[in-house]
């Protein structure tokens, strides 16, 4: 549309300067002819843009001049409030700035959009730091999360659990969601106490005609923090040796991030990278493989049992330590051979 066409060529204009009309008719995916007739029509519309000829030249607004007008929609508005974790903006130092931007941000919008856009900013979190498991699909009913998140509104939940595949019935009061790593999770309360319930291992969910009985005082940040405290505090006792060939270990390190023990944290980076540089050594020159092809990595599980997830990469990791878990490894390869063995 023309008038978001025109909004946006004074925004640009605003935040780079002056710009050639080439570059905003690029941007703009128009012709130079049509940002030219654009110009005139806001220069029509009382907004002080003028155009330099030459090399140098282009098109620009008189030094000053700021408009109040965001040009948001409402879902536009929305998103800008979906908010990162606190932690993550305190990692970078920027806790103050990100409540005070917000703020600015909040003020500048349009009055209608206000309401919408501070309910997003409590009831939506977005957690990046990765748990174990793989990403899923949200699930049908996170629409039905939904509603019932920002209506305020009790939830009748049927839900399958991980440990046995139950499925049980909750009455919930929600708090919000939240995106941990592209899982999306429901945080309630169950009869008053906290709750964790991924959103892909919803049975059906029905939002009902009773209003949400949260905890006074309680955000969604709040309970969120509770709760995943009691995950990452629970302690990883089964420390692992793993090497692993170098090929792989971008990908193994994607993988079994959150397994990582502190000797590792060198490697972390390498799990959000395409490549891995080969001299990088993370454990002490002792510890270190005499196969130049294979990295040593260290990992901590909470059980022998969910180490033995480690068996995915085959060949390409290797189990050094501890030996319990080596012949545990050994016996289900030997057990999977068996198998196919049997059935060629």
């Amino acid at each position: 549309m023309k008038s978001d066409r025109l909004l946006s060529i004074m925004l640009l204009l605003q935040t780079h300067g002056q710009l050639p009309a080439g570059a905003l008719a690029e941007r703009m995916e128009v012709s130079v002819r049509t940002i030219m007739r654009d110009v005139e029509a806001l220069s029509a519309a009382g907004v002080p843009v003028y155009t330099t000829r030459g090399p140098q030249g282009g098109i620009a607004l008189l030094p000053g001049f700021r408009t109040d007008v965001t040009g948001l929609t409402a879902d536009e508005a929305r998103a800008l409030f979906v908010l990162l974790a606190g932690r993550a903006h305190a990692d970078l130092g920027l806790g103050q700035a990100i409540g005070s931007a917000l703020r600015k941000i909040m003020a500048a919008l349009p009055a209608p959009h206000r309401p919408d856009a501070d309910l997003t900013s409590r009831r939506i979190l977005i957690d990046p730091a990765r748990w174990r498991g793989r990403p899923s699909r949200p699930g049908a009913d996170l629409a039905v999360l939904q509603q019932a998140v920002f209506t305020d509104r009790r939830l009748r939940l049927r839900y399958r659990h991980g440990r046995d595949s139950r499925v049980r019935s909750y009455t919930l009061d929600p708090y919000g969601l939240v995106s941990k790593a592209d899982v999306w999770y429901l945080v309630a309360d169950h009869r008053g106490e906290p709750q964790l319930f991924r959103a892909d291992r919803t049975v059906s969910a029905t939002v009902l005609d009773q209003p949400a009985q949260r905890r006074d005082g309680l955000e969604l940040t709040d309970v969120w923090n509770t709760l995943r405290r009691r995950i990452d505090d629970i302690p990883a006792p089964v420390s692992v040796t793993v090497g692993v060939r170098r090929e792989i270990l971008a990908r193994f390190l994607r993988i079994h991030e959150a397994d990582l023990a502190p000797a590792s944290d060198a490697l972390r980076s390498a799990a959000e990278a395409d490549s891995v540089d080969p001299e990088r050594q993370l454990a002490e020159p002792e510890r270190q493989l005499a196969d130049p092809e294979r990295q040593l990595v260290e990992l901590r599980f909470r059980s022998l049992g969910a180490a033995e997830a480690l068996l995915m990469f085959g060949a390409d990791a290797e189990v050094l330590a501890p030996d319990e878990l080596r012949q545990a490894l050994a016996r289900k390869a030997a057990e999977a051979a068996t198998l196919y063995a049997r059935q060629q």
